[in-house]
């Protein structure tokens, strides 16, 4: 029997993140993906042109026709665009029982707003609580917690136990945004430092859609059974090899996405 895993996101019409992305990265690594859509954007590898989110009733229709059915063995949530659509999203998955993991997008790669400022709070308050795993970057840590961008490990551990502390079971601490030739992604719990996966830091633009693949995977291992800490860890491994073979497929004239299914074909 397969595993699924749900997507709750965005789609890219330009393909390299959102629904789009988490599809191609749960399929890349064997799970089955199933997917509701909480906005679409007019979006490409330069920039975000439109959004128009999906009305509340069609968002709660999706979550119930997916979680009434299918055997849904975690759930991945990324971009909700408004406080009214992660209050709906909060209330409609309050019966899952499996692990959720939360992504709070903010900014798109070509650094266009997909989350309005007033929805901080409420992603904050209402979905924090629920989530298994919170895979934020420095900047979105830094929002969530009304704080500066974190610039050392210390300063990012004690980020991800701040977040814990609001609410979210696990944090991982993605260092993409950070300096240095090595790049740090730090899993926390209230505690401290779990575990700490490094690469190193490549030189590309292609990377639209990183955090939309890496938090996807790491739904989709959990949908596998994995443990968190081997689930973050397959999905660091996946998505460094995504990126180092991003430049070959030559989408776009932006931030070109990584390929999703480089152990597959070759760009």
């Amino acid at each position: 029997m397969a595993h699924i895993a749900l997507t709750i996101a965005g789609s890219d019409s330009g393909g390299g993140a959102g629904i789009q992305a988490d599809l191609k990265a749960m399929s890349a690594l064997g799970v089955y993906g199933a997917s509701v859509i909480t906005a679409v954007t007019a979006q490409n590898t330069r920039a975000v042109t439109a959004v128009h989110g999906i009305p509340l009733d069609v968002v709660t229709a999706q979550i119930e026709a997916v979680l009434t059915d299918l055997d849904v063995g975690a759930i991945k949530i990324g971009m909700l665009a408004t406080p009214e659509i992660i209050q709906t999203v909060a209330e409609a998955i309050t019966g899952f029982e499996g692990p959720v993991v939360l992504d709070p997008v903010m900014v798109a790669k070509s650094g266009d707003a997909l989350l309005a400022q007033d929805a901080v709070q409420t992603l904050r308050d209402v979905l924090l609580p629920r989530a298994t795993l919170l895979t934020p970057n420095l900047p979105e840590a830094a929002c969530l917690l009304g704080d500066a961008e974190a610039a050392t490990p210390d300063q990012m551990i004690a980020q991800g136990r701040a977040l814990c502390w609001s609410g979210a079971g696990s944090v991982l601490m993605k260092g993409g945004h950070g300096r240095g030739d090595v790049c740090h992604d730090l899993l926390v719990d209230a505690s401290g430092l779990v575990a700490e996966y490094t690469a190193p830091r490549r030189e590309t633009r292609n990377t639209h859609g990183t955090g939309c693949t890496l938090s996807s995977s790491i739904a989709a291992g959990l949908a596998q059974g994995l443990g968190l800490t081997n689930a973050v860890a397959q999905s660091h491994e996946y998505l460094q090899g995504a990126i180092a073979l991003a430049d070959g497929l030559m989408i776009g004239q932006g931030h070109g996405p990584v390929h999703h299914f480089h152990r597959v074909w070759s760009a």
